[in-house]
């Protein structure tokens, strides 16, 4: 990845329940009240993880609107609808819109009509601001004092200089107004304007941002029909070209529907690379690319699309580890964790816009290459990859095996860096049973699972590409051993689940977690052993009635609204289903989608991601979790994790082979994949029950239906 900023190109609305509007455009994106104001600590226009706008605030004859509604207007933009308060009377005269629309600045008309009898002179003031913090400081509330922007009155608006470049890329952003308005004071436009009965007043109103001495272009500016815009032309085109999932369930339809939407809404486009596109972690808080987020969103989404994971394989390849580096966490061989564009943030991770403190997405990059060939075939593109899965194979086994004893842990090299490197990062997020937090370095039991996976990918991409059948059996004997030293040393027989990892001194940390889930999705568990873990994902301890929680409800140390200690997490949940359907646990995997759907219904289809861990009996509604993304990658793409899973859909295009096992709940009725290709082939799929059918439409497939 070069420094050039991404642009992501369609985005996503929502309105939380504590009204804060959140539009979203790539690394660009902004958080506003329901009048349209950025108005408190996290509020603000971002842009390269750098707070553009801190203060934008309207004013009609000193008095801010009322805010009374805010309608998506696309999936980049809001309408907000409110009043200039019309004090003791019930009917107000002046209605106020803002039409917003975010993508690499910002475009907002503000539209004054007058349906009274008597004509207005308005004084209208729009208070902007920029403090060009860090999107890290804001969102943990870190009052980091910084000298104050200088504001500059220019012609037709005024810019605001940034202090110093020393913390920012971002070097000055620039608010221009059609008309031009009046800079009053410090930080206030103005116009003085007169509105006659029936009529009404428009300004629009355009926020750019330089970088690098060079002005970014927005979007969508002033004059401009957003209709026509690149955004939604590429929007238009990812819905166009994704395979059709279509489902008798309107609760299963809508989350689907909502998980396209939002997918390619956090769709990131490469400028040096224009066919290649990853997808951003989630809104607002991660947008930029995350190793281990991409990756498992794009093994998600396989059902409808493939060009997710070859652009995520593809960028990840390329930035591989290379060097060692104690800063970053660089290694050779090892998949980045995440990449950040401003200076400060850079600091808080090691001192590069690179960090690689991750110790699961080196395993699941192997896992994805593998899985996409399986869905794809042998090709020059996947077998150009293959240097990089070696390496990645390397790092797991060598460097990332700190002490030799077959397992791969994780312990931070500098104070900067993430203390927890597994998907629960958080500093509380490994328990011992008792409550206690596990000192790293620990070796996680998902972590195990996933090199186990990647080595039975490796012995199945030896396979597909003609490697000698001497390659496919070490790989595959390298796999089994590791299932079997992972058996012995982590399955805790007096409970009767794995432990989630290995502590410091190399005990067993003994906490019930949803991580048994993901040990099913990766084939790692003997079959003797799968029922029993079926069984605790569906009992009340780890299933809320929602999801499946991080930590059981019994555990010392549970809370529904910690993190990731007792917390449900979509992505999770949607694991587990697919770890049971693996294991032909059928009712339980029922359950869990049950729930999961269920709680995607509470919110327009959309899962969050992550909400409250509270039992369904005692909330009847699942509780959303303050700050949790909308939308979140991994969480959009979970209801089509969800649909693999009752559909037992297992593609195997290097043995020209299709399985289908549906077991699909009564309540959901029937559920159809159109379009669906599958290397040279293109099917059809259909299900109803433990019923399907697959019609190849083009090439040939042996299909295989249980």
């Amino acid at each position: 990845m070069t420094d050039s900023p991404w642009t992501l190109e369609a985005a996503s609305s929502d309105i939380s329940q504590h009204d804060t509007v959140t539009l979203v455009d790539g690394s660009n994106f902004m958080l506003c009240g329901r009048a349209g104001d950025i108005e408190n600590g996290v509020h603000g226009l971002f842009m390269l993880d750098t707070r553009v706008l801190s203060e934008w605030t309207l004013r009609i004859d000193g008095v801010r609107v009322e805010g009374l509604s805010v309608v998506g207007d696309g999936p980049f933009g809001a309408d907000f609808i409110g009043r200039v308060n019309p004090g003791d009377t019930a009917d107000a005269p002046l209605v106020v819109l803002q039409h917003r629309y975010v993508g690499r600045g910002l475009r907002d008309e503000v539209e004054i009509r007058n349906h009274g009898a008597a004509t207005h002179q308005l004084d209208v003031r729009l208070s902007v601001d920029a403090d060009f913090r860090n999107v890290f400081d804001v969102k943990a509330g870190h009052d980091v004092p910084l000298p104050d922007g200088t504001f500059v009155a220019r012609n037709g608006g005024a810019d605001i200089r940034s202090p110093t470049v020393a913390h920012s890329p971002v070097e000055m952003v620039s608010v221009r107004g059609f008309p031009s308005p009046d800079v009053r004071a410090d930080g206030e436009l103005g116009w003085r304007v007169q509105v006659d009965p029936g009529d009404r007043w428009l300004v629009c109103l355009e926020v750019t941002a330089t970088a690098g001495g060079v002005e970014i272009e927005p979007s969508v500016r002033c004059g401009a029909d957003v209709a026509h815009g690149v955004p939604v032309a590429r929007l238009a085109s990812w819905r166009d070209s994704t395979a059709r999932i279509v489902a008798g369930n309107s609760g299963l339809s809508n989350a689907v529907s909502r998980s396209l939407d939002d997918l390619g809404a956090l769709r990131i486009f490469d400028p040096e690379h224009i066919d290649r596109v990853v997808v951003a972690a989630g809104a607002p808080w991660f947008m930029t690319l995350f190793g281990r987020d991409s990756l498992l969103t794009s093994w998600m989404a396989l059902p409808v699309d493939h060009a997710l994971a070859d652009g995520v394989l593809a960028e990840l390849a390329e930035t591989q580890g290379r060097h060692t580096d104690p800063l970053t966490e660089e290694d050779p061989g090892r998949i980045l964790h995440e990449v950040r564009f401003d200076r400060l943030s850079a600091r808080l991770l090691g001192g590069s816009g690179r960090y690689y403190g991750s110790v699961d997405a080196t395993p699941l990059f192997v896992m994805l290459v593998a899985e996409l060939t399986r869905w794809t075939g042998a090709s020059e593109r996947t077998a150009g990859l293959l240097p990089a899965v070696d390496r990645a194979l390397d790092w797991a086994e060598q460097l990332g095996d700190l002490d030799g004893d077959g397992f791969v842990e994780y312990l931070r090299r500098d104070a900067s860096g993430l203390e927890h490197q597994g998907w629960k990062d958080s500093w509380d997020a490994i328990r011992h049973r008792d409550g206690r937090v596990a000192p790293p370095p620990i070796a996680l039991c998902e972590v195990q699972a996933y090199h186990y996976a990647a080595l039975r990918g490796r012995a199945d991409l030896a396979r597909a590409h003609g490697e000698n059948i001497d390659v496919v059996r070490a790989f595959e004997e390298r796999a089994a051993a590791l299932r079997q030293h992972f058996d012995d040393v982590f399955w805790l027989d007096d409970l009767g689940w794995y432990a989630v990892g290995l502590d410091d001194r190399k005990r067993p940390i003994r906490s019930l977690t949803s991580n048994i889930g993901h040990l099913l999705w990766t084939g790692i568990v003997p079959e003797t052993r799968a029922p029993r873990l079926a069984e605790l994902l569906a009992s009340d301890d780890l299933f809320s009635g929602w999801g499946v929680r991080t930590l059981a409800a019994s555990a010392a140390g549970f809370n529904p609204l910690s993190y990731h200690c007792g917390s449900v997490w979509p992505h999770d949940t949607a694991i587990s289903i697919a770890g049971l359907a693996r294991y032909g646990c059928d009712v339980e995997a029922q359950r869990l989608a049950r729930g999961l759907l269920e709680t995607a219904a509470f919110s327009g289809g959309r899962l969050p991601e992550l909400f409250g861990g509270f039992d369904r009996s005692d909330v009847a509604v699942p509780v959303p979790y303050p700050a949790s993304c909308s939308p979140q990658a991994w969480s959009a793409a979970s209801p089509l994790l969800v649909v693999r899973s009752l559909l037992g859909l297992e593609p195997d295009v290097p043995r020209g082979r299709i399985t289908l096992r549906p077991r699909i709940p009564d309540d959901l009725g029937s559920i159809a994949l159109l379009d669906l290709p599958l290397g040279d082939a293109v099917v059809d799929i259909s299900a109803e029950g433990s019923h399907g059918s697959v019609v190849v439409k083009q090439g040939a497939l042996d299909v295989v239906v249980l």
